[in-house]
């Protein structure tokens, strides 16, 4: 293993020895690959210090950039430029270092990464993780020599460099970080960097959490493909030993199907030129066909099937049948919409000059060929819904008088436009509290003797239609309003008070149109918690009419029962 120590930031810089082979003779020759692993310091050993290797080097000012805003309220130095990535494809990691100016500690991280790299390797380059592993081929141990193989989807230690031993079932970590760039996990973009795995995005950038919809589309609302899912029984007949059960298109993803029974499921594949493919599925486990990772499992009872995809050629899922029970086969998947429909540039102007019209038309591409089919194709999918045409004026200077002749043509000056029409709004719906009124909203066209006609929408297109809703008497109802109460009608027990309600409208202005049914009560008993009493020294002298009236004709009655009888 080779060590470069950048002394500044206390970083190290890793060129990992991959291929190193041990001759009979005892020389050694090694080979470096350009990947390189970021580590910190003090996960060197001590002898790996500046100061015993020597190898430290001045800090290059000119190569940082200027400090931010942000930098300039702390402690830190500016960022220094982006290093070399740690791979020349498949996605790789470059770091950036910054110095803290200040002898006190500085609060944050002195390095930084970003992803780099991120092209398709080429053909035939094989897994990243693989590599790694089979670079100790020609490394012995315990006396022996072993074909590497790597171990995947490590669920403790995703970014250590675990290989088993092929035919030995030996397991071993071969190293405790794997290169940076390398996946954490088959099926993710999650990335190794210095031993730990880092969240990508599917915009490639660290720490995003972007993800692809079912269609493959990152940040996409799965609207560029349907679900399709379904089953399969099959028929069991003399002289047939094999059946299909589904076509999966090109560019499928999220492929499952599940065989329930003792027949056996394989493969078919055609590319676009006509090249055709085969996989027998003979064995459990990850087969490869047409640049598509096919995952297999068989059990007593069931087969399963699993393809992340996209389908790198059209699959055809076919059934071979082993015994005399029928078998059942569920499928699901993602089924691209490769016809869409595109919108054309505009037709050419209907006239030279004075004024004309021109539209567009939208017509079926094969978003796979890359070429215009027939209309039928995009028909077949419900969701595409085919654009109306647009129609916009154009040719607007007007003719030069010296060409004594102007062609007749559809729309010209004195032919106006198609145009919106509409009719008188309706009566709202309600009088207050907000109601709807519409009205009718056609497109006409007048021609030359200034008849109008009408026409199809389209060709107003040109222009936004008008509403044919909107809200109306959106103002408040009126309401009913109660005034203070009037004090109680007597000075002492129990009598009645008043006070008068009024119905307000939405401007506070006394008006009609309030519910007689939820109008307030306008009266209501009253009690003065003071006693009525008359002293009976005072009767005579303050008694009122009344009183002094009954006050008498209780007195008589009272001498009359008095006489003897």
């Amino acid at each position: 293993m080779v060590t470069h120590i950048h002394g500044a930031a206390g970083i190290v810089f890793v060129a990992s020895l991959l291929l190193c082979k041990v001759e009979a003779n005892g020389n050694e020759g090694a080979v470096f690959l350009r990947e390189f692993t970021l580590i910190r310091r003090d996960d060197l050993p001590e002898e790996s210090s500046p100061e015993d290797t020597g190898s430290s080097k001045p800090d290059d000012s000119s190569s940082r950039t200027a400090r931010s805003e942000e930098d300039r309220d702390t402690l830190w130095d500016a960022w220094g430029s982006w290093s070399e990535c740690s791979r020349t494809c498949g996605g790789g990691a470059s770091y950036s270092l910054r110095r803290c100016l200040s002898s006190k500690t500085c609060e944050g991280q002195n390095i930084k990464y970003k992803t780099c790299s991120n092209v398709d390797c080429p053909p035939g380059s094989g897994d990243f993780r693989a590599q790694q592993c089979s670079a100790h081929v020609d490394v012995r141990y315990q006396g022996r020599f072993h074909e590497w193989l790597p171990l995947d989807n490590d669920p403790e230690n995703p970014c250590a460099l675990k290989c088993k031993a092929k035919g030995a079932g030996l397991v071993l970590e071969l190293a405790p970080k794997v290169l940076d760039g390398t996946r954490c996990y088959t099926e993710s973009l999650d990335m190794c960097i210095s031993g730990v795995c880092q969240i990508v995005g599917c915009d490639l950038e660290l720490g995003s959490a972007a993800k692809e919809d079912n269609c493959g589309v990152c940040n996409g609302d799965g609207s560029s493909c349907r679900l399709v899912r379904g089953h399969y029984k099959s028929q069991h007949a003399a002289g047939k030993n094999e059946d299909t059960v589904i076509v999966i298109p090109y560019g499928s993803r999220h492929v499952r199907l599940v065989l329930k029974g003792l027949d056996h499921l394989y493969l078919e594949s055609k590319t676009l030129p006509g090249v055709k493919g085969e996989n027998s599925l003979g064995v459990p486990g990850t087969h490869h066909l047409e640049n598509t990772t096919v995952d297999f499992q068989k059990f007593p009872d069931k087969e399963v099937l699993r393809i992340m995809g996209p389908l790198g050629a059209d699959f055809t899922i076919k059934i071979r049948y082993n015994g005399g029970v029928d078998s059942v086969v569920q499928f699901i998947f993602y089924q691209p919409i490769i016809h869409r429909w595109r919108e054309t540039d505009f037709f050419p102007c209907s006239v030279t000059c004075g004024g004309g019209y021109q539209l567009t038309s939208a017509e079926c591409f094969d978003l796979r060929s890359s070429r215009v089919v027939v209309d039928q194709y995009c028909h077949y999918y419900p969701e595409n819904i085919k654009p109306k045409p647009k129609l916009q004026e154009c040719n607007q200077d007007p003719c030069p008088a010296s060409d004594g002749y102007k062609q007749i043509m559809p729309y010209d000056l004195y032919h106006p436009l198609p145009r919106w029409e509409s009719s008188p709004w309706t009566a709202c719906s309600t009088s207050c509290g907000g109601g709807i009124q519409s009205r009718s909203v056609s497109c006409v066209e007048e021609d030359m003797q200034g008849v109008i006609t009408h026409a199809d929408e389209w060709k107003c297109l040109y222009s936004p239609k008008m509403a044919v809703l909107q809200a109306c008497n959106t103002f408040d109802c009126p309401t009913w309003l109660a005034q203070e109460w009037s004090p109680c009608t007597v000075t002492c027990g129990q009598g009645l008070r008043y006070r008068v309600v009024l119905c307000i409208d939405y401007r506070g202005l006394h008006a009609g149109g309030c519910n007689s049914k939820t109008k307030p009560h306008i009266k209501e008993e009253c009690l003065v918690t003071v006693p009525c009493y008359k002293p009976i020294e005072k009767l005579p002298v303050e008694a009122k009419p009344p009183w002094f009236k009954q006050a008498q004709e209780l007195d008589e009655l009272t001498a009359v029962t008095e006489e003897p009888t």
